[in-house]
């Protein structure tokens, strides 16, 4: 069994956006409630597991096709574990198939039913995904999922993404380069809106 360091960085090869230690325990007691998977703890269980351990040594020594292999194995064994799904997911974000990755992570929410670690862990990868692709709405849609279950990375992806935090960190930059310049002149944020000051916006 990997030690807590070893765990770390090798999850941080396969989640190379998330933060390191999202999502990182050292057994199944340190795991949340919220995201514990229901699974079962059956010899095909952690067969399944096992090789799972082998794809991410793959995919940290860069052999991404034999991680894919190793993955495929997994399934075949326990074809209805959604973290397969998952961490196959990852794996093929790594390489730009991002097709195959968010069919792999719509697989797997709908295996754990939108419940648990793996699901956690999709939502905020096909967030990521929707974002790539510019789709805002659905983006937040999934982070706001994962969030719920969660995961701090995604709290922190929902208030970049808000709009009105958004105007207000503008105005904050807008106010903090107006002192340095020694202008009493704030540009508005919100074009929109009527300056209150009736003063013309530089």
């Amino acid at each position: 069994m990997s030690n807590p360091h070893d765990r770390i960085i090798l999850n941080s090869v396969v989640n190379p956006l998330l933060p390191l230690g999202e999502g990182v325990y050292d057994d199944e007691h340190e795991i949340p409630e919220t995201l514990k998977d229901n699974e079962e703890d059956n010899p095909k269980t952690r067969e399944s597991k096992a090789l799972e351990q082998k794809a991410i040594a793959a995919c940290d020594a860069g052999c991404y096709p034999k991680a894919l292999e190793l993955l495929a194995q997994a399934l075949d064994v326990a074809p209805e574990r959604a973290a397969i799904y998952n961490n196959r997911a990852q794996v093929y974000r790594l390489m730009n198939q991002d097709l195959e990755a968010k069919m792999d992570l719509n697989r797997a929410i709908d295996l754990s039913q939108g419940r648990g670690r793996s699901a956690c862990q999709a939502f905020c990868q096909r967030g990521l995904l929707w974002r790539k692709e510019g789709n805002d709405p659905e983006a937040m849609a999934d982070f706001r999922r994962s969030a719920e279950l969660g995961s701090e990375f995604a709290k922190s992806l929902l208030v970049q993404l808000n709009p009105y935090a958004a105007m207000c960190n503008k105005m904050l930059k807008n106010v903090f380069q107006a002192l340095e310049s020694g202008s009493n002149e704030v540009e508005n944020p919100f074009p929109s809106i009527p300056d209150p000051s009736g003063t013309k916006q530089g």
